[in-house]
């Protein structure tokens, strides 16, 4: 008879990919290996086999884990009120979502071209619903020229916020979105 999922199976899993993501961002994907992975974690090498087959298994879970939860927050944002107030909702949510997953984030931007085409086909599908999603707000205020390049460039305002911010320091994620939201909508203006 098969052994029956631990209590604490999703806990483990969900510390596994967190421990994971973190190695991986700070050693680099391709420099890391599964005992590396679970020496970083303090677990043994057999147990992350027990999650995962491959050290792909293991990025794949973690990206789509993390843009998963991105579309999910980017889709609670209602699209109701004035199309301002919808962007600024908007960029919030994204940024709010990137809070404690630096790690996560980066593997997206280093990693996930790693991935062989059938394990990135469906993370490149979150990634677009969520260029999608921005690309209709920014339509919503008005832009009109260069739609994907706007869209992009606010992805990038977004994106590397990682890199350079320290919480407790400076600007805070919200100011930073608000901060972004004003610039948008000031260039708009001026597009």
């Amino acid at each position: 008879m098969p052994r029956g999922l631990a209590r604490d199976h999703a806990e483990k899993r969900d510390a596994l990919r967190k421990g994971a993501a973190a190695h991986f961002a700070e050693q680099g994907y391709d420099r890391a290996s599964m005992a590396s992975v679970a020496a970083a974690c303090g677990v043994s090498k057999a147990l992350i086999y027990h999650y995962y087959d491959s050290k792909e298994a293991l990025l794949y879970d973690i990206l789509d884990g993390h843009l998963g939860a991105l579309v999910d927050a980017v889709e609670a944002v209602p699209e109701s009120g004035p199309p301002e107030a919808h962007l600024r909702a908007l960029i919030q949510a994204i940024l709010m979502n990137y809070r404690d997953a630096d790690a996560e984030h980066k593997l997206q931007l280093d990693a996930l071209d790693t991935l062989p085409d059938e394990m990135k086909a469906p993370l490149i599908a979150l990634q677009r619903q969520l260029v999608e999603r921005m690309s209709a707000a920014l339509t919503a205020i008005g832009v009109t020229k260069e739609p994907r390049a706007v869209t992009m460039t606010v992805f990038g305002m977004l994106n590397w916020f990682y890199m350079w911010h320290r919480p407790g320091k400076g600007i805070s994620r919200e100011a930073y979105g608000d901060l972004v939201t004003d610039l948008v909508l000031g260039g708009v203006r001026n597009l």
